[in-house]
């Protein structure tokens, strides 16, 4: 295996890896690191989410900046604020002892004089949003002419957020001996178009194929019935004990209900969407990442740029409607070599969707059943029992707390202590038991051009308004004719 000493970085650079405990670089970092300490081209990198991608361009980046000029060198775009932080917090932790480097951020939803003050104090990084960066731009405080680097991070999600004339802008206002560096999960047409004018002589390197997911990432699929969506999700959720994870609605609204419903029922979430105000925002991720908070229910967007290593769950409460999205949701999990699993609830009419997504993410989707109560109940009961022999006695401070408890417990027998036990921590589960209907519908994909073996009916096609009076004095209307699927 390479180490990042043998990939010819600087005896600092070194040193703060070892301090943060990295010694070999993952297939990206490998890939690009060794092109960018030998190459001036510009790079198109193309590698799922929490592959180690900041490390990947800041790394060259640190080993050759010259921070005692105390000149902007070194700008990096990326979509939220969350990431823009998170970036700079990984660049300062990399560039330790990088002797008078300064990284300065700037992003909306913050005072604009504050961030104005950090830039004319003068900086050798900038790390930012695209609306924010161009609008420093613009006020004369932000000045591109001497920089030698621009890293365009999850290029992908900025263009889908609508950042393109932003981004435009900003590249229009740097060098043209920069280099560029485009880092991207997905390649779309747009990420083309940007790569064909702004950036000469690229070269790609991908770590595996363009717009696959994460191999670490297990996808499975639940069919039900519109109606039992929510009802569903409760008894997947109740099969996961432990998940922690983000589930993606389609709307603002819809996360709020959702995180309402669910909150009523016990779990411990919140919405995240665009109508949080950013100090909202930013108190709620602190609570997600210090797991106060286990399940993040969030739109697309409001998703975006969330770095969290450990999600053990993404869960789709319905598909996206760009097949793009999906990978970007599944990819929130199975960061660091973790493992992941991508969990979604469709419909019957979904599934054809789903065979799409298969292809896609170059992965089989696991069709699952939703579990009844009795199934629910019988693995509760199997992982309490596991928690129990793996439970750590020691920390009983003195044998008298233990003998009172044991001799408070003597006048019951062993049979009727296992179903105390059992009735006090699974009582809301035992209750519902007995009454649970199954939600499963039967995953089949009719042929294309072929009936799935229902009649559909159709309310008020074909029919123009002077025709219902013939209809009901014995008027037979003409079938339509419908023409074979293409």
């Amino acid at each position: 295996m390479v180490t990042f000493k043998q990939l010819g970085l600087n005896s600092e650079i070194i040193k703060s890896l070892d301090d943060l405990g990295f010694t070999q670089p993952t297939p990206i970092q490998e890939k690009a690191i060794l092109f960018l300490l030998k190459s001036k081209k510009d790079l198109i990198a193309l590698a799922q989410t929490g592959t180690g991608k900041t490390a990947a361009f800041s790394l060259p980046i640190l080993n050759q900046i010259k921070p005692r000029a105390n000149v902007l060198e070194a700008i990096i775009i990326c979509p939220t604020r969350e990431l823009c932080l998170q970036i700079s917090k990984d660049i300062r932790n990399l560039g330790k002892y990088v002797d008078g480097l300064k990284v300065t951020s700037v992003y909306g939803g913050e005072r604009m004089d504050v961030q104005i003050k950090a830039l004319k104090s003068g900086t050798n990084i900038v790390v930012g949003t695209p609306g924010r960066v161009h609008d420093m731009i613009r006020r004369n405080v932000l000045k591109l002419v001497n920089i030698k680097w621009v890293v365009l991070d999850e290029a992908d999600e900025m263009l889908d957020m609508g950042f393109k004339q932003d981004l435009e802008a900003i590249l229009g206002e740097t060098s043209k001996s920069r280099q560029t560096m485009l880092f991207s999960a997905t390649m779309q047409k747009n990420i083309y178009s940007i790569a064909k004018k702004y950036m000469n002589e690229s070269e790609e390197i991908s770590i595996g194929e363009k717009n696959k997911g994460a191999d670490n990432v297990s996808h499975e699929y639940y069919v039900v019935q519109s109606r039992d969506r929510f009802e569903a999700l409760k008894r997947i959720l109740e099969s996961l004990p432990g998940v922690y994870g983000i589930l993606f609605c389609r709307t603002r609204r819809e996360t709020q209900e959702l995180a309402e419903k669910l909150k009523h029922e016990g779990y411990s979430t919140e919405a995240l969407n665009g109508d949080i105000n950013q100090r909202l925002r930013t108190r709620i991720m602190d609570r997600f990442k210090n797991k106060q908070v286990s399940l993040l229910v969030a739109t697309d967007v409001a998703a975006r740029g969330i770095d969290v290593s450990n999600l053990s769950h993404v869960i789709n409460y319905n598909l996206p409607d760009q097949n793009d999205a999906y990978t970007h949701r599944s990819g929130r999990t199975g960061r660091a070599q973790n493992s992941g699993v991508s969990i979604t609830i469709v419909t019957s009419r979904d599934i054809r969707k789903i065979k799409m997504l298969e292809a896609m993410v170059g992965k089989k989707f696991e069709f699952k059943k939703v579990p009844n109560k009795a199934d629910i109940y019988v693995k509760q009961i199997d992982q309490f029992i596991e928690e129990i022999k793996q439970a750590d006695i020691s920390s009983i401070k003195t044998e008298k707390s233990l003998s009172e408890i044991k001799d408070k417990m003597k006048k019951l027998t062993k049979d009727e202590l296992v179903d105390y036990f059992i009735a006090t921590k699974f009582n809301k589960l035992l209750n519902g038991a007995e009454d649970s209907r199954d939600l499963n519908t039967d995953a089949f994909v009719a042929p294309v051009g072929r009936s799935s073996g229902q009649r559909r009916r159709f309310i008020g096609t074909n029919r123009k308004r002077g025709n219902y009076s013939n209809q009901r004095s014995g008027y037979r209307a003409r079938r339509p004719e419908y023409k074979k699927s293409r």
